[in-house]
């Protein structure tokens, strides 16, 4: 069996853009093709993975790309910089376009700060952390107490601004691919009608008999030959 991913020049995704609707057929060859991709190329934990407490993948940077890949959509960035002196904050919107026809299919908005837990904050050496003012330390208690200061908004820019366009990538990508769902189903979930039509999809001809299982003739014996 094949692993190469049949792909047409005009998407539904483009057509659909274009004609102001898509067609239930166009519908289903789209949903048909997410899932090929989850099963023939996306790997878990590097292009989705599941976080706890939920009951399905979530997408990750590496399977946004491969979705947008395959239905062969560009990304572009608008970044509206909202910092403050105290804080680094960008919201990002992230534009899908269409490669071959150049229709905008969708966007998404993300957005990251410094000021959001993972960022505030970062392990101080004892001499360091006597150093810095008491309202920009602190211990952080858990498994182990850990001494922390503040960090500085301005060296974290980069991965601030990276951070808001990755997520504004991931919530682009969903929308306009209409795969929210697709990480939590399975073709065993679906509907009967749809499973069967899915199993079917990319076949240029319907299925045929198997000559050997075909039902087998009669036995007739000599009396039956002779009566004719």
């Amino acid at each position: 069996m094949s692993n190469e991913i049949a792909t047409k020049p005009g998407s539904a995704l483009s057509a659909g853009a274009q004609s102001g609707r898509m067609a239930v057929a166009d519908i289903i060859s789209h949903v048909a093709l997410v899932q090929e991709v989850m099963r023939a190329v996306m790997k878990p934990d590097v292009h989705f993975g599941v976080i706890p407490g939920t009951d399905k993948p979530t997408l990750l940077k590496q399977g946004a790309e491969v979705l947008c890949m395959a239905f062969r959509v560009a990304d572009s960035y608008q970044v509206e910089d909202l910092s403050t002196a105290d804080t680094v904050r960008y919201r990002v919107t992230c534009i899908g376009t269409h490669q071959t026809t150049g229709t905008v299919l969708g966007s998404g908005m993300g957005e990251a700060s410094s000021s959001e837990e993972k960022y505030k904050w970062r392990k101080a050496w004892d001499e360091e952390f006597e150093a810095t003012p008491s309202n920009m330390r602190r211990i952080k208690s858990g498994k182990y107490k850990t001494k922390q200061v503040r960090t500085e908004p301005a060296d974290l820019a980069n991965t601030i601004l990276k951070m808001a366009n990755k997520r504004a990538k991931i919530a682009m990508t969903i929308n306009v691919t209409a795969c929210g769902d697709m990480f939590g189903q399975d073709l065993e979930d679906m509907d009967e009608a749809l499973r069967d039509h899915l199993t079917r999809h990319g076949q240029e001809y319907p299925p045929q008999p198997d000559p050997a299982a075909r039902p087998a003739l009669p036995d007739y014996s000599q009396a039956d030959f002779d009566k004719n």
